[in-house]
């Protein structure tokens, strides 16, 4: 099968989707008015935007999947210079999107972070399922996860300031490399968490496996389905041992977010590739195939409006209380309508500009660094590309 026919749309638009939540939740209007779903757990506990994140691994484990095989092919010299200068390249993405506008000091400058996270996880995922066997790799998960929980209970407790995670933090990158948004120096993208998002990652490829193998098929979906709420179950029980908790990347938490997303995949793959209902899936197509380069530039965004923000607080704080003022005083359900249309736009904004860049041909950054396609090639709906000679937009 070709890379391309072996392509589904469904992983796509999941990938696509988890990009658009995570520009949804880190781009409010003001975090004073924040729907509560879109607020993480203050510690315990899970809200749906604490399943945004691992579904991000989860799809870059998808994507292992069609780049392993490839990355196999240029044998093992060349597979470590592919992984290692990928990994270098997404953590070194993120390490400058805090630094951005490089004008503070790199002694404080944040280390940890979302891109970081991934390009370990999809490092460590890439070589674990190239060197061991599918029995190893079932072990490694497992011992990924019993180990975590180990170190959790052994070197302190599941507190902000007295977990491990903290304290190995401290000790490997020091308190001004630290996220400080606890009113402590914790991060919650430290480094011992990153073990067990691995699993996530390595959950998604045997998921992308199993799709790949069988097919958009009836006997895909029950395996699925019947493995999503096997660890659907054993992270509830689970639970009232070791809390789900997003910040500590608890095992339960892995179990819970992988159940989760086994059965929103097999619900996609049912409603996309099976029933081909394919209205409005595009808009999360451009979003799935260009990822990478949506993220940073929603970031980027967030950024330059709040160091505009700050400006306009420091050079008329008077204008700004007076807007401030106006704001609490409209009416509630005014106020609500405003903040779904501005995330609105902001999606709307990014899907364009993405969108004109998918039809050009240009290089995807992707987890499997494969392209999105030539500017003449069809759409998977069989909808034409538009030509960038044509003039069209």
């Amino acid at each position: 099968m070709s890379g391309t026919a072996a392509r589904y749309l469904s992983l796509d638009v999941l990938r696509g989707l988890t990009v658009a939540l995570m520009i949804v939740v880190n781009t409010p209007r003001g975090w004073e008015h924040v729907y509560a779903p879109l607020l993480h757990a203050d510690w315990n506990g899970f809200t749906a935007t604490d399943l945004v994140f691992p579904t991000f691994l989860f799809v870059v484990g998808n994507t292992l999947e069609f780049a392993l095989p490839k990355y196999a092919e240029m044998g093992d010299r060349a597979l470590l210079a592919k992984i290692g200068r990928r990994a270098v390249i997404i953590f070194l993405l993120g390490f400058l999107l805090f630094w951005f506008p490089f004008t503070g000091p790199l002694s404080e400058t944040r280390i940890p972070g979302v891109l970081q996270r991934i390009a370990f996880c999809f490092a460590c995922a890439a070589l674990v399922l190239h060197y061991a066997g599918q029995r190893a790799v079932l072990a490694f998960c497992v011992l990924a996860l019993l180990g975590h929980w180990l170190v959790l209970a052994a070197f302190g407790d599941l507190t902000t300031s007295g977990n491990a995670g903290r304290l190995l933090d401290l000790w490997l990158l020091g308190e001004r490399h630290l996220y400080h948004g606890e009113g402590i120096a914790f991060d919650p993208e430290g480094m011992l968490g990153t073990l067990p998002a691995t699993v996530n990652v390595i959950s998604g490829y045997f998921a992308g496996r199993l799709v790949l193998s069988k097919g958009a098929s009836h006997e895909a979906l029950a395996k699925m389905m019947v493995a999503g709420a096997v660890l659907l179950a054993l992270a509830l029980g689970g639970s009232t041992i070791l809390p789900i908790n997003k910040k500590l990347w608890t095992a339960s938490y892995v179990l819970l977010t992988v159940g989760v997303d086994l059965l929103v995949l097999s619900l996609l793959i049912y409603a996309i590739e099976m029933r081909r209902w394919r209205g409005g899936t595009y808009f999360f197509e451009v979003f799935g195939k260009n990822t990478l380069f949506i993220y940073l530039f929603a970031e980027l965004a967030v950024i330059v409006r709040d160091r505009v923000r700050l400006a306009t607080v420091i050079a008329a704080p008077e204008s700004v209380e007076a807007e401030q003022a106006r704001h609490r005083d409209s009416p509630k359900k005014k106020r609500e309508r405003h903040k779904a249309v501005s995330r609105f736009r902001v999606l709307r904004r990014l899907r364009i500009t993405a969108w004109r860049l998918h039809p050009a041909g240009l290089p995807s950054l992707d987890m499997d660094g494969s392209p999105t396609g030539s500017s003449n090639a069809p759409c998977r709906h069989g909808r034409p590309r538009r030509s960038r000679r044509s003039g069209s937009r």
